[in-house]
């Protein structure tokens, strides 16, 4: 196919902002195509999806699926779907508009992987950019709620368990172009705070231009992986603009793991939004992602640092995870850094470094040596996994 059309997503988590602009999309372009799955009654195995165009309804068909879950639904349904169309339409673009609850990263993730035909989803579409539109009055309430997706009905499954903070702030920081919209009675305050905020939560992402920009780049790491592949992972704004505040904190001190574990809840409750990547003194090898959003947090495994590796085996990680890596090494940590950014309102960063200052080793610690560190009280012990093979990088 000597032209692909041009795939836009968009995702947001209020129905109604999401629904003004993709209707303003339409009667920009009379041959775009706009498709909508409904995924209510997912856990049945049954999607709805409708194909419109700003003349009228196109298809609306309801699909028996044989599995009932988001990833297999883009599978056999969204992504067949949009191929389909790229053939039956060759001289349309189109506009994915993504349920509520889903989040972008899982479509570019599934795109990565699935063959329609035997052959790459992006042989027959080019997925130019994922817009994320936030509701100017709802965006500091959903970031602020502890509601799951379970108290709103919203769960893909049953064992859904994300929080609704966790999507909204996912959905913002994977977007490469973020639109805010508010209604005709929204307060203009709301609007000037809400841009700020998503200006803080995603400084790499615009604010103007949402079709036609070609601004996705399908190699962009992870957002909890982007220090580790040399992409800033925030901005040090603390002095509040419009009451939105933002921290970056680095250090090459690892954390002591009992006194980290003790802050949690304490770093949880002090920004809406917490993330980057750390290491814990106890467990050296392995790189953490951290994550805090709706007053949790989430830990996880990014892989091996690559200090821990020989360097025969550096060739397994990215080209930027290998630049990233030379750029920043340390004589005694090698790459191990800890890089955290925290975007809050009326965020007291003075405070909160202050306490992620007291949770690093203290200079008498790390005077121990490295093999003390290990005997050191550790609650995360046999948290984290690495792969069986030393070589192979998540």
């Amino acid at each position: 196919m000597t032209h692909r059309p041009a795939v836009t997503v968009l995702s947001g988590f209020s129905p109604a902002a999401t629904g003004a602009v993709a209707r303003g999309l339409l009667v920009d372009d009379p041959n775009l195509l706009l498709v909508v799955h409904s995924i209510h009654d997912l856990a049945d195995g049954r999607i709805r999806r409708l194909v419109r165009n700003a003349a009228g309804i196109l298809e609306d068909v309801t699909v028996e699926l044989v599995h009932g879950c988001v990833s297999c639904t883009l599978r056999e349904d969204v992504l067949p779907t949009l191929v389909r169309l790229a053939r039956e339409y060759p001289g349309s673009d189109q506009l994915l508009a993504l349920p509520r609850a889903v989040e972008p990263e899982a479509v570019a993730s599934v795109c990565a992987h699935t063959l329609i035909d035997g052959v790459p989803v992006t042989d027959a579409v080019r997925f130019d950019s994922y817009v994320t539109v936030v509701d100017a009055e709802r965006l500091v309430r959903d970031l602020d709620t502890t509601d799951d997706l379970r108290h709103r009905g919203l769960h893909a499954a049953p064992d859904d368990h994300r929080g609704v903070a966790d999507v909204v702030a996912r959905q913002i920081e994977f977007a490469d172009t973020i639109v805010v919209w508010a209604g005709p009675d929204a307060d203009p305050l709301d609007r000037l705070r809400a841009a700020t905020l998503v200006r803080r939560l995603a400084p790499w992402a615009a604010q103007e231009g949402l079709r036609g920009t070609r601004r996705h780049d399908p190699q962009r790491p992870p957002t909890l992986g982007r220090a580790l592949e040399g992409y800033p992972i925030g901005d040090h704004e603390p002095v509040p603009d419009w009451g939105v505040a933002s921290l970056l904190f680095e250090s090459r001190r690892p954390f002591h793991p009992q006194r980290l574990h003790d802050a949690l809840e304490e770093l949880a409750d002090r920004a809406l939004r917490g993330r980057g990547q750390l290491w814990i003194a106890a467990q050296p090898d392995v790189a953490l992602g951290f994550e805090a959003s709706g007053g949790g947090v989430g830990l996880g495994s990014l892989g091996y640092w690559l200090a821990t590796l020989p360097p025969s085996q550096w060739t397994e990680a990215s080209p930027a995870r290998r630049l990233t890596a030379d750029a920043t090494w340390d004589p005694y940590y090698g790459d191990r850094r800890t890089v955290l950014s925290f975007i809050g309102i009326d965020l007291a960063a003075d405070a909160l470094t202050t306490i992620l200052t007291d949770c690093l080793l203290t200079d008498d610690e790390l005077a121990d040596g490295w093999e003390s560190w290990s005997a050191l009280p550790d609650p995360f012990a046999g948290c984290f996994t690495l792969p069986e093979r030393l070589g192979h990088l998540s």
